[in-house]
């Protein structure tokens, strides 16, 4: 029987781990945070009063065994004069499936069917959710894209009202013989799925450890001046009894002319190995050159990456 891995997150950073992982004889559960309220999505989330979709498709796409054509044709965004301008063809089909089936979960399920997905996904909650952030001006902002569009830097992350967490996500957890928290922004993709204390709660009991990858650069306004050490101490405030077990991190060399680029272009900064202050916190550390370019932009190298995991996983 298959070892089960359940992965918490949103976004790029896990969508991209998902990649690397399908390639392994593992079973995948994705459990994905449905706080996004920008441009297709935040439109949809308003008119059919919905969880966002926009992660749940990259996911999709992720997991999918499909043509690549088809994968191509989910990601398809509408360039018109009318209100489909700027829409994802996949978040329509999410949105349209929901209605269908009845429920997000459902939905996504048939849709998955369809995909040949190799694994399973879940959204944290089938609620319409607002994310809510406390920023260092003492200002509090609704909505996700207004937090992350804001010059002020996030200190807290709360719901404006506490969602249900959907139960197959729960169980899912349970049973898992391994969590891993991916990479990605810790404040708008990670965490919100560690501020609902029904998922707290449940990490505290799960059977598995807590596995986090960690980012290779800081990002604006989240994780400037984020040592790796910083990022795991965050997210085990919102553990609260439970903590990160294991570390993966990047310990390679980034190319100066990149880390510039970044720097300048996008104000942000490679994310130091502290190994040091890593070991105080009674770590797990999987520490490799998981640096990969790709074109213009730094990526983990995915396989590499989910070699690791694996390898790490056949041995729990």
């Amino acid at each position: 029987m298959n070892k089960k891995i359940v992965v918490l997150g949103g976004g790029t950073g896990m969508s991209t781990l998902l990649r690397g992982l399908k390639q392994y004889p593992i079973d995948i559960t994705a459990i994905v945070s449905v706080c996004d309220d920008g441009r297709s999505t935040g439109r949809l989330r308003e008119e059919f009063n919905t969880p966002a979709v926009g992660d749940i498709r990259q996911v999709l796409v992720a997991l999918s065994e499909t043509e690549p054509l088809f994968q191509q044709l989910l990601n398809y965004r509408f360039d018109t004069t009318s209100d489909l301008n700027g829409h994802a063809l996949g978040n329509l089909l999410l949105t349209a499936m929901q209605d269908v089936a009845g429920n997000m979960s459902d939905g996504i399920e048939s849709i998955g069917k369809v995909l040949n997905l190799k694994g399973r996904v879940l959204p944290l909650t089938e609620e319409n959710v607002t994310l809510v952030g406390k920023m260092s001006d003492g200002s509090v902002i609704e909505g996700e894209h207004y937090i992350t569009e804001s010059d002020q830097a996030i200190k807290e992350v709360y719901y404006l009202k506490e969602p249900k967490v959907c139960p197959k996500a729960l169980k899912a957890v349970k049973e898992a013989d391994l969590v891993i928290l991916s990479m990605g922004s810790l404040f708008t993709s990670i965490i919100p799925n560690l501020i609902c204390e029904d998922m707290v709660d449940a990490l505290a009991k799960a059977k598995a450890k807590i596995m986090y990858v960690c980012n290779m650069m800081t990002q604006p306004g989240e994780t400037d001046d984020f040592k790796a050490s910083d990022h795991v101490k965050l997210l085990n405030q919102y553990l609260k009894k439970r903590q990160v077990d294991v570390l993966i991190a990047n310990n390679g060399e980034i190319e100066e002319t990149l880390c510039r680029k970044y720097e300048t272009m996008e104000q942000k900064d490679p994310v130091l190995f502290d190994e040091e202050e890593l070991e105080k916190l009674g770590l797990e550390i999987i520490a490799q050159d998981f640096a990969s370019i790709d074109g213009e932009y730094l990526r983990h190298n995915v396989n590499r990456l989910a070699f690791h995991i694996f390898a790490y996983l056949m041995n729990v």
